[in-house]
């Protein structure tokens, strides 16, 4: 079967469609499979995509994603040439009803980040900039698990995953910049929301 690695956000997103219109399910192995073992970038984008959508209101998921996405980001910091996932996350799948609803949900935020990405400054996504994005990107992944607590604090990291895992995807150097801005936004916004969320009233200052 020959690969076919995406370029965009809407290419991943019909292309999770199509998967899922053949079949009653889809595993992370056909995944693999169709976009190819060397597709960094959507493996990072996709999960972080998934935390936005509604399915990310599952406790624990946001959680497990980053995981997920933690695993990709540490093959692409030590050089790995091509995405490895072991056997029982390969064989994970998923209700081919829910892809298709999650996958029309994200559509919209999908064609905006399209509308913003146009290959600019490559040289930020490739050689030793790659492995100080894959740094950036599992530091965020470390922050999601408490920021899980907190009703869409987990959001704020996931959002700068997405649009990392994106530059990557269509090798847009200006998306990573803007990924470090919003990440230091959504750094401090993160901290605030952790650090005033045990106070008297045992919820968040404005609840």
């Amino acid at each position: 079967m020959a690969h076919h690695e995406p370029s965009s956000v809407t290419e991943v997103l019909s292309e999770l469609d199509e998967l899922a219109s053949h079949s009653d399910k889809v595993c992370v192995a056909d995944v693999l499979d169709d976009f190819g073992e060397r597709s960094f970038g959507p493996f990072i984008m996709l999960p972080a995509l998934l935390e936005l959508s509604p399915i990310g209101g599952i406790p624990g998921l946001p959680t497990a994603l980053a995981l997920f996405i933690a695993l990709i980001a540490v093959q692409l910091l030590i050089g790995h040439d091509h995405v490895w996932m072991p056997q029982f996350v390969q064989k994970r799948a998923v209700g081919s009803r829910k892809l298709h609803k999650a996958v029309g949900k994200l559509r919209g935020i999908g064609k905006f980040l399209d509308r913003h990405s146009e290959g600019r400054l490559e040289i930020l996504t490739e050689g030793i900039a790659i492995k100080l994005v894959a740094i950036l990107i599992i530091a965020l992944c470390c922050t999601v698990p408490p920021l899980e607590f907190l009703p869409f604090a987990s959001s704020f990291p996931m959002l700068a995953i997405a649009v990392l895992g994106l530059a990557l995807t269509v090798r847009d150097g200006a998306l990573v910049l803007a990924a470090l801005v919003f990440t230091g936004i959504a750094a401090g916004a993160g901290l605030y929301m952790f650090l005033n969320s045990s106070g008297d009233s045992g919820g968040l200052p404005f609840l």
